[in-house]
């Protein structure tokens, strides 16, 4: 699992039926004050209903996205956002997202 900011939505007429119900969004990764880093833009489906700014959790690989999704037929998947961040803490340094 890592931190990203979602930087913006993907809009598409047609999709695969699995991916239907969920909206599909473009992630980056970001360290844990909220800069972005320089690589790594993904696309990743969203299982929770973020928008463009949230800090989100995202979990990256086929099985976990698969069982979070309950989602049953053979689809490329990789990238899930499972979580919105509200706060972080660690080390008694608190980032608000």
């Amino acid at each position: 699992m890592f931190i990203c900011r979602v930087v913006g939505s993907v809009v598409s007429n047609a999709k695969h039926p699995c991916y239907r119900k969920y909206p599909l969004l473009i992630v980056r990764p970001t360290d844990t004050d909220g800069n972005l880093k320089e690589k790594g833009t993904m696309v990743a489906v969203d299982a929770i209903g973020a928008g463009v700014g949230d800090w989100v959790l995202v979990v990256s690989g086929g099985g976990a996205s698969f069982d979070i999704l309950d989602i049953e037929c053979g689809v490329p998947l990789r990238e899930v956002v499972v979580g919105v961040i509200d706060r972080i803490r660690m080390k008694g340094k608190d980032a608000n997202a």
